[in-house]
């Protein structure tokens, strides 16, 4: 890997803005975030790479396009609050954070919340609250949200996190079984969720506590 600052400006010239990624505010988040810092050391050197990586407890910190796309596609306000459904390295918690005024995530790992929780608090952040529990049924004492992110694949949209938007909220999901996932964009409108799909993407699975 060069230098992380070179890495990062690669990492957005090349694989998101080459792509079509345009939103200027997801582009310097992007450029913001150290995704070095997320990565366990092993894989430091692949930090900028345009793939996913191991993260440990069999998850993945996710390709830095998709993430991007999914950024672009909630076009978050620097007053929204955002609930976040995988926390897994923390990395798009952080992305998040800098785009958003209040930041909820929630990890089923604990190992992972905490080291999450360690990596958002060396870089600062102070707008993140990173809870351990069953991501599909939310934060509803949190709620609602101006949007959801949700970084693990359903087979079926979360009725709960449906719940927990609020009218004119956003939320942005792969849906689908492990080899056929789509990510489905979600806009609430008057009560009613307005759905249109997206990428075809490859995500680890969302899984509730009670299906385990």
């Amino acid at each position: 890997m060069n230098d992380p600052v070179t890495a990062r400006q690669q990492m957005v010239d090349s694989q998101l803005r080459a792509r079509g990624i345009s939103d200027p505010r997801v582009l310097d988040a992007m450029l913001r975030v150290p995704r070095e810092t997320f990565v366990p050391e092993i894989y430091r050197a692949e930090a900028y790479e345009d793939h996913p990586l191991p993260i440990g407890d069999d998850q993945t910190i996710s390709q830095p396009y998709v993430v991007a796309v999914m950024l672009e596609a909630l076009q978050l306000a620097p007053t929204n609050v955002v609930l976040e459904i995988g926390t897994g390295s923390g990395y798009v918690t952080a992305l998040l954070a800098e785009l958003a005024a209040q930041v909820f995530s929630v990890e089923r790992h604990p190992d992972l919340a905490a080291a999450a929780c360690a990596a958002i608090a060396s870089l600062g952040y102070r707008n993140v609250k990173i809870f351990t529990g069953d991501g599909t049924l939310g934060l509803p004492s949190y709620a609602p949200f101006d949007a959801i992110l949700v970084s693990a694949a359903a087979l079926e949209l979360p009725p709960a996190l449906l719940s927990q938007l609020r009218d004119g909220g956003r939320m942005i999901v792969p849906v689908g079984p492990s080899d056929s996932q789509q990510l489905q964009f979600i806009r609430m409108q008057d009560g009613q969720p307005i759905i249109s799909q997206r990428d075809s993407v490859r995500f680890v699975p969302l899984i509730s506590d009670n299906h385990r």
